[in-house]
């Protein structure tokens, strides 16, 4: 959204700014793994605070940026350290944390909070871009973002244990509720039994390396980065401005993509608890894919009802991968690896994204149009569909309970 401002005001290119962009979601990929085992040994509510922060101080730092360098840093690589802190690693950890029973749904419903804040954002970003410029919209987002930190330190809880309870669905009495000495006690003393995260996360990484199964979600999951974040989520606006479309409609489109992506998120995880996941993941590739090669045709400078539809069908297919991605991962690699695994999963999703959001704007660039970028991310959905369908029901090792921090 802020590529039309910044390339009136300072003539950047699409490639640059793209990289920009392209950083930022590779960050939001790389460090979620890590941030799951950080969350798994110090606790949930400190690695969401300080992620908070830090996308408060980027946001607030690349409003002075000047040159392309300076917003690769800041909004690449300061926000996108914030952001994949978060990541739906957050999701995967409070799922297996406090649920036991209707994780498919509980994850569709937490993943659906972004498409949320995407229909919340969106409209009033663009509108004050519109209004006032894109230095007062960022300083509005990056004030909204620290806001929330003390939000987040008060009421988030880093376990049922803390507040005297089972996991939903756990079998027993609940236990004696933690006292607040208690619980850093606890943390403490689970940071200093085992390895690090980040060897935490790397011995993950290699165990689930040996198996086919993660490779067929890696490999899916990063042409669901490329057909979403990477592709519309970076590019859309601008593709649609390019067709003579106002940037505010072009935003309350994308915005509307994030109305129909909370029903579908929601539907998706009530669905993955009564089927076959890899059949879910096989048909929202495929329709993705026949959505997109159909939007080259649908772009011009007033919406009409084709691209309505195509809103409409996207919006419900945006995130609904990640709740039974999240399953499969559980149950191939069980409840204690299954989060981290989820997380370079979901890296692999950010590394396609990123790819898409620079190489999108490099076919930009060269052809002065999009066309290739969508048609070939049509290509790609068709063989995610194909490698979901591959996926074999193996599991590394017996699931067990998730330690409680």
């Amino acid at each position: 959204m802020l590529m039309i401002p910044l390339e009136e005001e300072f003539g950047w290119s699409r490639t640059g700014m793209g990289l920009a962009i392209g950083v930022n979601i590779l960050l939001y990929g790389v460090i979620a793994p890590f941030a799951a085992a950080l969350m798994e040994r110090f606790g949930i509510r400190i690695v969401t605070t300080v992620a908070l922060v830090l996308i408060s101080l980027g946001m607030f730092a690349s409003m002075f940026a000047v040159t392309e360098w300076q917003l690769v840093l800041t909004w690449g690589v300061i926000v996108g350290l914030g952001t994949g802190s978060m990541a739906l690693v957050f999701v995967g950890s409070i799922v297996n944390l406090w649920f036991r029973k209707r994780q498919g749904l509980v994850s569709g419903i937490l993943s659906a909070g972004q498409a949320t804040g995407q229909l919340v954002f969106l409209p009033l970003v663009s509108n004050l871009i519109l209004v006032s410029g894109w230095r007062e919209a960022t300083f509005v987002v990056a004030a909204l973002a620290l806001l929330a930190v003390p939000i987040v330190y008060i009421f988030l809880w880093n376990s049922p244990a803390e507040r005297g309870r089972l996991p939903y669905g756990e079998a027993g009495e609940n236990p004696p509720r933690m006292t607040a000495q208690q619980a850093r006690a606890r943390r403490r003393a689970l940071a200093s039994d085992g390895p690090n995260a980040a060897v935490r996360a790397l011995s993950a990484l290699k165990k689930a390396s040996k198996v086919p199964s993660f490779w067929a979600l890696v490999a899916g999951f990063a042409i669901c980065g490329i057909s979403t974040n990477g592709l519309v989520g970076a590019h859309f606006i601008p593709a649609a401005h390019d067709h003579g479309m106002s940037q505010p409609v072009a935003a309350a489109l994308l915005a509307a993509v994030g109305v129909f992506d909370v029903v579908g998120t929601i539907l998706s995880g009530w669905l993955t608890d009564r089927v076959n996941p890899r059949i879910l993941l096989a048909i929202y590739y495929a329709g993705r894919g026949l959505s997109l090669l159909a939007l080259p045709a649908l772009l011009s400078a007033t919406p009409g009802p084709p691209l309505i539809l195509f809103i409409v069908f996207y919006g419900l297919d945006w995130v609904a991968t990640v709740p039974p991605t999240m399953a499969i991962c559980r149950e191939v690699f069980g409840a204690k690896d299954g989060t981290i695994v989820f997380g370079w999963v979901f890296t692999a999703h950010q590394v396609g994204a990123s790819i898409a959001a620079v190489l999108a704007g490099v076919v930009r660039d060269q052809t002065g149009e999009y066309t290739l970028a969508w048609l070939s991310a049509a290509v790609l959905c068709a063989v995610a569909a194909a490698v979901s369908l591959s996926i074999k029901k193996v599991k590394t090792e017996p699931a067990e309970p998730v330690r409680q921090t």
